[in-house]
Order: C-alpha cells, then structure tokens, then sequence
C-alpha cells in the first residue's frame, strides 16, 4: 500500500466522521458560504503566478515548520505579489486544518486554494463554508467521470478546480470545464522530482490551458526553467516553509523574479 493508498483510506474514515457531526444543511448556514470568490485564474494571469503554501509537515519531509502561524505567513504572500495562496486542510499526514484558512479569510483578498484530498461531494460544500476559492482534485485519486463530477459541482458552489496530474495516463482526465491543470513534479507514490517530466506533459495539454507547475521548485533557477517552458502557474511551498521565517523567505525571492 502506498503512502497515497494510505490517505485516502484515513480520509474516508475522515469524512464519514465530519458528515456525523455536522450536517450539509449547516454547512450550508456558515458565514462565508454566501460570499463571492476570487478567480484564481484571474490571478495568475495579472500577478506573478506563484500559489504560495502553507504547510505545516508532509509524509515525505516529516516537520517542515510548525511554529508559524497562517495568517503571520499568508498576508506576507499577498503583501509581496502571490496570485494565490495554498492551505492544507489534511490533518493526519500535512498537520492542516480546516481553520487554517477559516483564521485567514477575513484578512486575505486573493484565492485561497483548499488543498486536500477530495473524494466526497461534502468536502466542496465544507470548502465553500470555510471561505476556499478554489478546490483541488487529484488525478489518481479519482476516475475522469468523478473530476467531472467534481468540477461541476465546484462551479454550482462558485469554485475554481485545479486538476493535478502527474503521468500521461492521467491526461484523459482533463476536461473542458476544468480551470486550471496542475502539474505536479513530484511523484506521489515515490516522491521523486522530475521537472523535465512535468514539461512534457504539459506541451500536451491544450494551449489555451493554464498550467501550474506543482511541488519540487527549490530555487530561483527551477522557477526560471518552468517559466521559460511556459508554465503559467508556480505552486510553491517546501522553499518558503522550511524557512525560520517563511514570510521573509517569500519577500527576499519576489524580488528576484
């Protein structure tokens, strides 16, 4: 069984927990669930493209930085030009939580991406409560019917998706209402890097599409490369976070790209 296998068993689990305690119908009467969203594609398009991260720990690095506090770290990405900003709401492997992004709504006015792993419809409507902009789906995590599934249920609820993928299989599970494709550079199952990978895959994605280079960007010249092969998007966190100071870390690398 793979760390991947592993999540997604715990996650069920998860759910099946959340839907007990709080009903749809809640979730549905929550302060943020009526409010207007930001496009994060919009965002990409007119800032620097970077979706900075908050992450706390990962399966693979174990204790990236636990002693940071999100808002402390978020409002320095806004601050210094991030077009969006990552949370990990995944408590058991990441350390997240869902009031990772509840404790930072109020105060931050570009997209908050709810990264998580997405299996059951309930988690959308828990993202819209928590004031998410954006939702992310996991292409090996799920069937091309359930992304579609998925985003047309994000849209219902005024939500972006970012589609992640990482093999040329998983291609077939991009559709036409997806709004952004993420190309993760590290493999799930190994956590290998391999950005040469990402970039063939994306050469073939449609042009029109959005791409955002995920995972594995750990300097300015890894930036600089998948920005020249025409990535749109840079999901980075492990380079901001292992920081003692991620907020200084973000500030000190915008200005340099």
């Amino acid at each position: 069984m793979t760390i991947l296998d592993k999540i997604i068993e715990r996650k069920k689990e998860e759910v099946a927990g959340a839907k007990s305690r709080i009903s749809l119908d809640r979730l549905k009467h929550t302060a943020f669930f009526g409010r207007k969203t930001h496009s994060l594609k919009e965002s990409i398009k007119n800032k620097s493209g970077i979706i900075a991260e908050f992450k706390r720990q990962s399966p693979s690095k174990g204790i990236i930085n636990n002693s940071v506090e999100p808002l402390e770290v978020v409002s320095a990405y806004e601050n210094f030009g991030a077009s969006g900003i990552s949370i990990l709401t995944d408590h058991d492997f990441f350390g997240g939580n869902l009031n990772d992004i509840v404790s930072v709504r109020n105060d931050i006015n570009i997209p908050i991406l709810r990264k998580d792993f997405m299996i059951d419809e309930y988690q959308f409507y828990e993202a819209k409560s928590i004031g998410a902009d954006v939702i992310l789906l996991i292409a090996s995590c799920l069937s091309p019917a359930q992304v579609e599934e998925f985003t047309d249920l994000s849209h219902e609820l005024n939500m972006e998706v970012l589609l992640e993928i990482h093999t040329e299989d998983e291609l077939k599970h991009c559709n036409s209402k997806i709004d952004l494709v993420g190309i993760n550079n590290r493999n799930l199952k190994d956590f290998k890097v391999d950005l040469q990978h990402s970039v063939q895959l994306k050469n073939q994605l449609p042009k029109e599409v959005l791409s955002v280079a995920e995972s594995g960007i750990y300097n300015l010249e890894d930036f600089q490369f998948l920005k020249e092969k025409g990535f749109d998007g840079f999901l980075m966190g492990e380079y901001f976070m292992k920081n003692t100071n991620p907020a200084k870390a973000f500030e000190d690398f915008s200005v340099q790209i």
